[in-house]
């Protein structure tokens, strides 16, 4: 919690009119200088403004307010507020890119869509701080820059670092599908070195089987024992 109280100038302007407590108390309280309580008093200053009671918004009591009229060296202590906010998170946005760097996003974003091809717009973007529009007319060669682009490295162009590129191509590689190389011949299973092949069935009719070719292996046949029976 910060040690000033909400709207300062309004709570000092309040102390002035409603408490006996010195300059210097309310400028400690309030974190402002003397001066310029001074001239609040006075009316030199916040004459607009309206003042707000710190007592009603739990900021200061009214016991901590008669220590300090009592004692003019006391120091008022903000109260502890009962409410505890959750503490705003930052929002991450786009790369911050100084103004005499801009022009070499173009090149820089050449070279990471040359050299790694697998990064997403998202990761170059946050690389180097640019929009998706200026990213595809790059990558289409349709920016107006186009015929005097040169890939030149974002690090050694300072838009990010090192560490920021190797991490955005790691998340890159495990993101991508890997591809199954080619790795060499290999070794058939069983089941297809042991594999009878089907003998050749005859599909034709008893009606297409050619008479000249048995009668005359009956005629062998026939002249095979005749021989027989001379020996």
């Amino acid at each position: 919690m910060s040690n000033a109280p909400l709207m300062p100038k309004a709570t000092a302007v309040w102390l002035v009119d409603n408490t006996a407590l010195s300059f210097d108390q309310v400028a400690d309280f309030c974190k402002m200088h003397p001066l310029e309580v001074r001239a609040i008093a006075d009316g030199d200053a916040a004459q607009g403004i309206k003042g707000m009671d710190p007592i009603s918004s739990g900021q200061l009591t009214r016991e901590e307010i008669e220590k300090g009229e009592n004692d003019p060296n006391y120091r008022l202590k903000l109260a502890e507020s009962k409410v505890r906010l959750p503490e705003a998170k930052k929002k991450k946005g786009p790369r911050y890119t100084p103004v005499s760097r801009r022009h070499e996003r173009p090149s820089a974003i050449l070279w990471l869509v040359r050299s790694h091809p697998e990064l997403k717009d998202a990761q170059i973007m946050r690389l180097v701080g640019t929009t998706k529009s200026t990213i595809a007319s790059v990558r289409d060669r349709t920016h107006w820059n186009a015929s005097t682009l040169t890939p030149l490295d974002p690090v050694t162009l300072g838009l990010c670092s090192q560490i920021d590129l190797d991490f955005e191509v790691q998340r890159a590689a495990k993101e991508k599908p890997t591809v199954e190389q080619y790795g060499g011949a290999t070794l058939l299973p069983a089941s297809e070195t042991t594999r009878k092949e089907a003998e050749p069935v005859d599909t034709r009719s008893s009606d297409e089987i050619d008479e000249a070719a048995v009668f005359a292996k009956l005629k062998t046949i026939g002249g095979k024992k005749a021989e027989d029976e001379e020996e």
